[in-house]
């Protein structure tokens, strides 16, 4: 279905010279000559890459064949990650390479959100905040009080994170899986 870009959001995915995108900035611009144009920001689903792109008033996009499917992370099978649908229980493997960086985070039967382009699964979203016990980290030293002192701690998925001075090994944290940073300590 073709969509104009009256019709452009955040979120919104639409296919570009054969690639799947989703647009994650928009702005309609009215200069005071010439005609509108709308400026975005789209992430391609396939590579990652973001990329700028101008369009013009009007102008017409192709809207993406994309699904998003409820999904369970259940294990590491070789270099393939495995997920459950949650609806049809089918087991879908996906290569490390389609996963990406988000890997690093998963914990087995951890709720996800998969899309599928064209019957094809092409991205892997974590819920906002994921909770994890760190599994190794240096102690903090009494005295290192200075504001924002941090010291890398790995957690139980293999990620490495920033976290506080306090923070202990065994200690149960919460990630913020957009950005990968620490967001608070859990009890």
């Amino acid at each position: 279905m073709a969509l104009d870009t009256s019709r452009f959001k955040n979120g919104l995915k639409v296919e570009l010279s054969g690639s799947p995108f989703v647009m994650i900035y928009f702005q309609h611009v009215k200069p005071g000559k010439g005609g509108a144009f709308v400026r975005t920001k789209l992430k391609n689903l396939l590579t990652g890459k973001v990329i700028d792109r101008t369009f013009r008033s009007g102008e017409k996009v192709e809207e993406a064949d994309i699904e998003e499917r409820a999904m369970q992370y259940l294990y590491l099978d070789g270099d393939n990650l495995v997920f459950m649908d949650n609806k049809t229980y089918d087991q879908v493997p996906m290569s490390q390479g389609v996963v990406g960086d988000v890997r690093l985070l998963l914990k087995e039967n951890t709720d996800v959100s998969v899309l599928f382009w064209r019957g094809n699964p092409v991205n892997v979203d974590l819920p906002s905040f994921i909770d994890v016990v760190v599994s190794q980290c240096d102690p903090g030293f009494r005295g290192d009080t200075a504001s924002n002192v941090t010291k890398p701690a790995t957690v139980e998925t293999g990620a490495t994170v920033q976290v506080p001075l306090f923070i202990k090994e065994g200690e149960t944290i919460r990630i913020d899986t957009r950005t990968g940073e620490y967001s608070e300590r859990v009890n």
